[in-house]
């Protein structure tokens, strides 16, 4: 059987919507955000942005972490950290969704921010990288 913890990948997807009049400056809050995170953080796997083909004020941040590590990386990012006080101007909704183990230290991490977050602990499987 795996084992999952700290060591395991796991995915989060973000579900965002956005203040209707400000999809144009929140693309471009994402793109920045994006680009910052692809240049500076090894440890993130697979990062997009996705929109929802039914509401075009919602979208999804689809990202693979390759460890617990790499997440307190992205959160302490600069680029983050700015993302997420610009978030509160641009948008008007934010959850976390987690699907992979996480140990409790992340997860008190991912707490932290006060945003709803459910966490889908993984019960069997692989990561192939």
């Amino acid at each position: 059987m795996a084992k999952f913890d700290a060591s395991t990948p796991f995915m989060l997807l973000g579900r965002i919507h956005v203040k209707p009049g400000c999809v144009d400056d929140y693309l471009k809050l994402a793109e920045a955000t994006d680009a910052a995170v692809q240049a500076s953080e090894p440890g993130m796997l697979h990062h997009t942005f996705d929109q929802d083909p039914d509401d075009p004020l919602a979208f999804v941040w689809s990202e693979v972490y390759a460890n617990d590590a790499a997440f307190a990386v992205h959160v302490s990012n600069p680029t983050v950290q700015e993302y997420l006080q610009k978030h509160a101007e641009l948008g008007d909704g934010f959850s976390v969704e987690v699907y992979g183990t996480v140990e409790a230290e992340c997860r008190t991490l991912m707490e932290s921010f006060g945003l709803p977050l459910k966490i889908f602990e993984s019960r069997l499987g692989y990561s192939r990288f």
